[in-house]
């Protein structure tokens, strides 16, 4: 737990916001001051995580919100600034992934659209509407979730799509923001302890000989990423691309390892 108090005073909302890396990221803005807005589209979840935070005596309210759905959007957005006083941050953490089909040609059409409307188009809904109250708090800041999907082969067609369009995203918006005095940034994950992998602890275990690091994430470590490009201490970098991956992109630990005796 951190004893800092970078976001006293801040209105946050955080999309995905009920689970792994979007719950751990409302803790750590919660815990250093900031007021949240954990929003979800599953209902229980966000009750559930909202609850959480309040019962350490954090502020946190929940709302139900598909990022798919325009109107739930603008309703999140409106609420978090009605409750809070002031919208200053922005995470973009929905998002959703397909499994891929053996063969490539019969890839469903729902799957590709349905990984990039939650993904992609929801994170281009939530800048949309959260923008003018981004630029009118002075200190407005936008961080998405990406992913090494979105760098390098790592599966899933359509959610690294999205991925890298996030990247895109992410430089677009900032030179637009930029003016109006709002940042705009991007976090990319590696593999990260999540309750995607629960029961699969052995691929986790073949996934982290991979990792220079030694490791796989922890959520924590994603949050440890947000916060810090969502601060004043980032108050200079936006457009940027900050890999949070264990040395997974920069390092080829496969081939390190085939050549050792």
């Amino acid at each position: 737990m951190t004893d800092t108090r970078r976001f006293e005073g801040y209105g946050v909302l955080i999309t995905g916001g009920a689970r792994g890396i979007g719950a751990a990221t409302a803790r750590r803005f919660a815990r250093e001051g900031a007021r949240v807005l954990v929003a979800d589209q599953d209902p229980a979840a966000v009750t559930r995580t909202a609850r959480l935070l309040r019962d350490q005596g954090l502020i946190a309210e929940g709302r139900a919100c598909d990022v798919a759905d325009r109107a739930a959007v603008e309703d999140a957005v409106a609420h978090a600034v009605d409750t809070f006083g002031s919208l200053d941050v922005l995470v973009n953490s929905a998002a959703h992934c397909s499994p891929d089909v053996p063969l490539f040609e019969d890839e469903p059409d729902e799957s590709w659209a349905r990984d990039l409307d939650v993904t992609l188009s929801g994170a281009y809904r939530c800048c949309r509407a959260a923008l003018p109250h981004l630029a009118a708090s002075g200190r407005g800041a936008v961080v998405s979730i990406g992913s090494v999907n979105g760098l390098q082969d790592f599966g899933n067609h359509a959610y690294s799509a999205a991925k890298a369009g996030l990247g895109s995203l992410t430089r677009t918006l900032a030179g637009h923001a930029a003016a109006r005095g709002v940042r705009v940034n991007l976090v990319v994950p590696g593999t990260v302890r999540t309750t995607a992998w629960e029961g699969r602890d052995e691929d986790l275990e073949a996934l982290r000989r991979l990792y220079p690091l030694g490791r796989v994430g922890e959520p924590e470590d994603i949050a440890a990423a947000v916060t810090f490009l969502a601060s004043l201490d980032a108050s200079w970098i936006t457009g940027t691309t900050l890999t949070v991956d264990g040395g997974l992109t920069a390092v080829n630990t496969a081939f390190h390892d085939a050549l050792r005796p």
